[in-house]
């Protein structure tokens, strides 16, 4: 249970990253802007990182928790 719920926190950032960097969570846009942001930096933790590189692992991290992939499967 406690798995499921760090993938859901990581999932739930990652989707309040991409609303911060884009504006909106629809596909297309997202997607439509990506080469544009491709500089954008995020303060993540008191660290300064892209922000693709943030949205990434936290989605991907989401997923898999979700999926119960190695390193975060009981």
């Amino acid at each position: 249970m406690i798995v499921n719920r760090i993938a859901d926190l990581a999932f739930t950032v990652g989707i309040v990253v991409t609303f911060y960097s884009f504006q909106t969570v629809e596909f297309g846009p997202v997607f439509g802007l990506t080469p544009y942001l491709s500089s954008l930096t995020i303060l993540f933790g008191n660290l300064e990182l892209s922000a693709f590189t943030v949205l990434t692992v936290l989605l991907f991290l989401g997923a898999m928790g979700k999926s119960a992939q190695i390193g975060l499967h009981t």
